[in-house]
């Protein structure tokens, strides 16, 4: 051994073939900056085969646990310094592995060995290793910043080492140990759901410990699955004791609320939403002026009044950023005595706004507008069903008397729809994007099952509103831009190179042109226009959605790339999301003369934040309806149903259900007999030895095969392929089309008559 090792006789105790131990290999390897293994070799004079592996196998273990870093070909190592280490969050996969989820790089793979210390959601410190043969950076933790949480939702079990609370997806991979005398004092028995908190958090050799202290009632699914989703998203459910406070010390508006408001009490404004709507922040007007012209009023419920700024509901607000939607449930921003009492625009009450009065041209341009505090008295709560019959049949006996018996209320209600007329040619001309899409929503029993999972209709007075909300947000971006308003934007870029690719080879299906990169609008609309008649029109137009930008929140304007607004942003709910009560803030101050709100938190902070529990809220929202159609596709194992192919993979067919309007995996390897290869460009499966071929769109006949409640996964099985999507004909099935389409060929009379004579019936 020629080198000057300090743990030279440590290396000599435990190696017959000692080699440099990780402290000399970290000091020189620090000498030179950077080294292969064989110049590494080279410095140490290793000649032996077998010491020249030990010393490769030793490097790549000091990559594996983060001492050095390992890149290109051949490997070349350097010295990991606080450089290198990143800060992220925590994304756990059902199956085990994770994600250290970063902000500007590739995120980091986590083994199952590294996820041993971390629950979904943790924020940690890690450095990246080395990369795998999929191209994958792997990551090492080296330290946990942040726990998501500490107390979690799970299910009591027992094996031959005693009691654990077995915790759902994304947290499977961490049981929690409890004690058999924490078990006996609650009486819990095995297979129950348990609330449960953590004593001592996991490491590598052992798993978290902690305390149940509370068990749980299983006999609603849906509640339970719901409590189970805030906890592992880490979304507030309780205000704060100052918040309910703050929120019940609210009166009914008095005289002095309403000084310095103009008073549009004597307007028939009305609310128009969904039929289970319980919180109604916008009411809406409309009257024709001279010469064709439009006045609308857009009336928001002045939240900004109640939640003054860093108060304890303001605080309590920006935490949760936003309500969260689940079937049956909503977790408000706000506390219920006020997002369904104060706030809201209920019927026959004075209740204070922010008013959008906005003057639009016959031609439907904004000509003007301004905002303004005002009072309201709503005349009447309309359901989207009872105006849409209205539309369809003004003498309808479902239509409420408060709308037909109101001539006042009747004529702003055909105002508005002559004005949704108008607003959609413009739209038009602007090539807002409108996409053939299904949204559902899941109807439940008595006793909290799925009943049915039925479609959303959207009808003229859906749309009415919409263009409405369009015009208010619209009009707020203009005017917090004209006076510099430190707000919120509703930003969504146009698609990234990659994507654009990606339609622009896909376009060509259909003999479209699409551009490479920087598209427009308007080409986005050219592939909606030409396909939105097609039977396949919603799968196709789900794939033009996936390859849409986020939308996100930010202090720069940068305009709003599907609805082709160069300035957007949101000013119509803040009951439900806290960028508009910022925006609604804003534009008080301003109109009114006053200073403008300074907040414990920058806009930067406030646009991430914001975003993120916008994001929150979406995947919180999925998760729970994807665990309840599983749940319910549970008791149909075995069955048959229609389907259409929605999604190809390189794994196989992402099938949804015709009648139930739920999505599983058919597996390449149930797709059929043949060997089958992955088209990405055409978005195909494409069978190499019996030309079989399936794509987006095609009608296909399954059996559900299985339900995975852990990856919230349902298998289907392939039993028949009902009908080809007209862009995913086999080559024997296209030369029968073309032939079909082709003008008979003259034949003589003997012919015809022995053609006829052959012929079947149904022909």
């Amino acid at each position: 051994m020629s080198w000057n090792d300090p743990n030279a006789s440590s290396e000599a105790k435990r190696y017959d073939n000692p080699i440099p131990s990780r402290e000399l290999i970290l000091s020189t390897i620090n000498e030179h900056g950077e080294v292969t293994h064989k110049q590494l070799a080279q410095i140490f004079e290793i000649e032996d085969p077998d010491q020249f592996d030990a010393l490769g196998n030793r490097l790549k273990a000091m990559a594996r646990d983060g001492q050095v870093n390992r890149e290109g070909r051949p490997y070349r190592y350097r010295t990991v310094t606080k450089q290198d280490v990143v800060t992220g969050t925590v994304s756990a996969h059902p199956k085990g592995f994770g994600f250290v989820l970063l902000e500007d790089m590739p995120d980091l793979f986590l083994h199952e060995k590294q996820m041993r210390w971390v629950f979904n959601g943790d924020t940690v410190a890690a450095i990246g290793t080395s990369t795998d043969n999929r191209g994958r950076t792997e990551g090492r933790i080296v330290d946990i910043i942040e726990r998501r949480q500490n107390n979690f939702i799970g299910t009591l079990a027992r094996d031959d080492e005693g009691y654990c609370v077995e915790l759902g997806s994304p947290n499977h991979h961490q049981p929690i140990t409890v004690t058999d005398d924490n078990v006996q004092a609650l009486n819990a028995k095995q297979g129950t759901p348990v609330k449960i908190d953590i004593i001592d958090w996991p490491n590598q050799h052992e798993f978290a410990t902690g305390k149940i202290t509370e068990v749980l009632s299983d006999d609603n699914d849906r509640e339970l699955i719901i409590e189970t989703t805030l906890l592992n998203y880490d979304i507030p459910s309780e205000f704060s004791e100052a918040a309910l406070k703050q929120a019940n010390d609210y009166e009914e508006p008095t005289d002095k609320d309403l000084k310095g408001r103009n008073d549009l009490r004597h307007l028939p404004l009305v609310t128009i939403d969904g039929e289970d709507a319980r919180d109604f922040d916008d009411a809406v007007y409309a009257e024709k002026r001279s010469g064709g012209n439009y006045r609308v009023l857009v009336a928001i419920a002045d939240v900004s009044h109640y939640v003054t700024p860093n108060s304890p509901l303001d605080k309590d607000a920006y935490e949760r950023g936003t309500s969260v939607y689940f079937p049956h449930r909503v977790i408000p921003m706000l506390p219920e005595v006020l997002s369904n009492g104060l706030c809201s625009l209920n019927p026959d009450l004075d209740r204070l706004c922010m008013v959008a009065d906005i003057k639009i041209s016959r031609a439907g341009k904004i000509t003007g507008y301004e905002f303004y505090p005002g009072v309201i008295h709503s005349q009447a709560r309309l359901t989207y069903n009872q105006v849409n019959a209205y539309f369809d049949n003004p003498k309808d006996k479902s239509v409420p008397d408060s709308l037909t018996g109101n001539k006042d209320v009747k004529k702003s209600i055909d105002t508005l729809h002559q004005l949704y007329k108008l607003l959609l040619k413009k739209r038009e001309e602007r090539h807002a994007m409108e996409f053939e899409t299904v949204e559902t929503y899941i109807k439940f029993d008595e006793k909290g099952g799925i009943e049915a999972i039925l479609p959303r209709t959207r009808g003229d007075a859906q749309k009415l509103i919409e263009e409405c909300m369009l015009l208010a947000n619209t009009c707020a971006a203009n005017f917090a831009l004209k006076h510099e308003l430190p707000v919120l934007y509703r930003n969504h870029d146009r698609p990234d190179s990659e994507k654009s690719m990606r339609i622009h080879e896909y376009a060509k299906n259909f003999g479209l042109s699409f551009p490479e990169e920087s598209p427009t609008q308007a080409d986005y609309q050219r592939i909606i226009e030409a396909t939105k008649d097609r039977p396949d029109a919603i799968s196709i137009h789900s794939m033009l959605l996936r390859s849409m930008m986020q939308a996100n929140y930010a202090p720069d304007n940068i305009g709003h790339f599907g609805l082709a607004y160069d300035e957007y942003s949101h000013f119509t709910s803040p009951i439900r999301r806290y960028p508009d009560l910022m925006l609604h803030r804003a534009i008080k101050a301003k109109v009114t003369g006053s200073k403008q709100p300074v907040m414990d938190f920058s806009l930067e902070d406030a646009g991430k934040q914001t975003s993120d529990t916008e994001r929150r809220a979406e995947k919180a929202s999925r998760f729970v309806e994807s665990w309840l159609k599983c749940h319910y596709m549970k008791d149909h194992v075995g069955e048959e149903f229609n389907g259409v192919v929605t999604t190809v993979t390189s794994f196989g067919l992402f099938v949804t259900l015709t009648d139930l309007y739920i999505d599983g995996l058919v597996h390449i390897s149930n797709v059929g007999d043949d060997f089958f290869v992955y088209d990405e460009t055409q978005q195909q499966l494409i069978g190499k030895d019996k030309g079989t071929l399936f794509g987006l769109g095609d009608l296909v006949k399954v059996k559900v095969a299985g339900v995975n409640m852990d990856l919230l996964q349902i298998d289907f099985d392939l039993q028949a392929k009902l009908q080809a999507s007209e862009m995913n004909q086999t080559k024997k099935d296209q030369t029968k089309k073309d032939q079909a389409k082709k003008p008979p060929a003259k034949k003589s009379p003997a012919k015809k008559s022995s053609n006829r004579k052959g012929s079947s019936k149904k022909s």
